[in-house]
């Protein structure tokens, strides 16, 4: 026969074990029902078959432990093979705006719509997405490119 205090530490680890398990992997919630369910029963185990001193001794452990399974499931999961380990940079070829429209940069060209700030405008005899400094530049106007901010080709109007 087990006796009384060995049951409620297997389900203590058992619990703590499932708890780690779903850091890692995605069940919905379902292992954290089951982690759960293990050490509430350690906990009822304990009260009932122990006493409420050992009891009390088991929530203040799970306290202590619990916090710190789950940081250190989290630092498992940045190193385990489910985390992405590529990143997205400029270094590896991405980017998120085309470098190449800091060429526009002093270029004059034709608003094709209304600019109220944004629109489209004709410059170099390309369609590209424009925008103003909060003016209203009717289309048809020449515009000239003042400035490239990040993916933003920024245009003011070329007085006549």
């Amino acid at each position: 026969m087990i006796q009384p205090y060995i049951a409620p530490v297997i389900f203590q680890v058992v619990g703590i074990a499932v708890l780690l398990a779903e850091v890692m992997l995605p069940s919905g919630g379902l292992l954290a029902i089951v982690a759960l369910g293990c050490l509430g029963y350690s906990l009822y185990l304990v009260f009932t078959a122990i006493s409420a001193f050992a009891g009390m001794i088991f929530v203040l452990a799970d306290i202590v432990i619990l916090p710190v399974v789950l940081i250190v499931g989290l630092k498992l999961l940045a190193h385990s093979p489910l985390a992405l380990k590529s990143e997205l940079s400029s270094k590896s070829g991405y980017a998120s705006y085309d470098e190449k429209n800091a060429e526009y940069v002093g270029r004059q060209g034709e608003a094709l719509t209304d600019l109220r700030p944004a629109g489209t405008a004709r410059i170099d005899g390309k369609r590209v997405d424009v925008v103003t400094r909060g003016d209203y530049i009717e289309h048809g106007s020449a515009i000239k490119v003042s400035a490239v901010e990040g993916g933003r080709i920024i245009v003011r109007k070329i007085s006549q």
